[in-house]
């Protein structure tokens, strides 16, 4: 089953269906890449430069053999980096090996202190976080749209962003985000945010689409119920629910027959899952299982 393609807001292709690398050890990650490509299909891989492990990303990359023209790679400008985006990107791009991203996004919408006592996470002497509050967010878009032009980056776009945050760039945007990427799944659909990115032509991406380890959205009820009726596992369900959407999806594993699962089975589901059966996980938030799993 081939994995369908989402068309940006800039006319270029995005899988939409991608290897997650966020929490994967970089001894492990190198593998998972590599397998990813070589032998489960994935033609999408979601990097950040505050995970720690662009470097073995880029070796599982070289290791697969597949032509770099032949994979979308996203990376992610740190909170420590908003005043200098082109140096921070310039780090990634070595780190993978490459010299063009596909898609460029800002990681979160909190400048923090790129002078402060450490370079990812840095603290106040009370232990708060040291946010750069004077820094403005569009100015760092700024910069994003700058690398855009210089060819550096295919498409540029935001993560972890609300409406509010998207309305600190939107307005003197010259570029409007390709994508906001974002915790999805049935227990956080965002469905307001949701409408809200589809009338600005913002696609959602979807990370930790089923939840966290050992999450309860794979043993829900009506997901299980939905899963047996079309003879498929939770987790297909869960992933094609929001790639029916239209939605790019991110799941993450370094376990070889969880990343060949994790794009096989979605791509059925997608196809089989009914109107009713997306109303009724569309329900799941709103009768009391509201949950976030991912919350630095």
């Amino acid at each position: 089953m081939a994995v369908p393609q989402i068309k940006l807001n800039n006319g270029i292709e995005i899988p939409a269906i991608g290897l997650g690398t966020w929490q994967s050890k970089p001894e492990e990650v190198t593998n998972a890449v590599s397998y990813a490509l070589k032998e489960a299909g994935y033609r999408h891989i979601d990097c950040a430069w505050a995970y720690g492990n662009e470097k073995d990303v880029g070796a599982g990359i070289r290791d697969s053999g597949v032509p770099r023209s032949e994979i979308f790679i996203t990376s992610k400008v740190w909170g420590t980096w908003h005043s200098r985006v082109e140096e921070g990107l310039d780090q990634t791009l070595a780190n993978l090996g490459t010299d063009y991203l596909d898609l460029y996004l800002i990681h979160w919408p909190v400048p923090l202190n790129p002078n402060g006592n450490h370079p990812v996470f840095p603290t106040l002497p009370d232990g708060v976080r040291d946010v750069d509050h004077a820094w403005k967010l569009s100015d760092t878009w700024k910069q994003l749209e700058a690398v855009l032009k210089k060819g550096k980056v295919k498409a540029i776009g935001v993560s972890n962003f609300s409406v509010a945050k998207l309305e600190e760039i939107l307005p003197t945007a010259e570029i409007v985000p390709a994508v906001n990427q974002l915790e999805l799944h049935v227990y956080n659909p965002q469905h307001d945010l949701i409408a809200y990115l589809k009338s600005k032509g913002i696609v959602p991406q979807a990370y930790s689409p089923l939840g966290s380890t050992n999450s309860p959205i794979l043993t829900d009820e009506k997901v299980v119920e939905i899963a047996k009726k079309h003879s498929l596992n939770a987790s297909d369900v869960l992933v094609g629910y929001l790639v029916a959407k239209g939605f790019v999806v991110l799941p993450k594993s370094v376990t070889p027959s969880r990343i060949a699962s994790n794009i096989t089975g979605p791509a059925v589901a997608a196809q089989k899952l009914t109107k009713e059966d997306i109303a009724e996980l569309d329900g799941l938030a709103a009768s009391g299982k509201q949950k976030r799993f991912a919350s630095p």
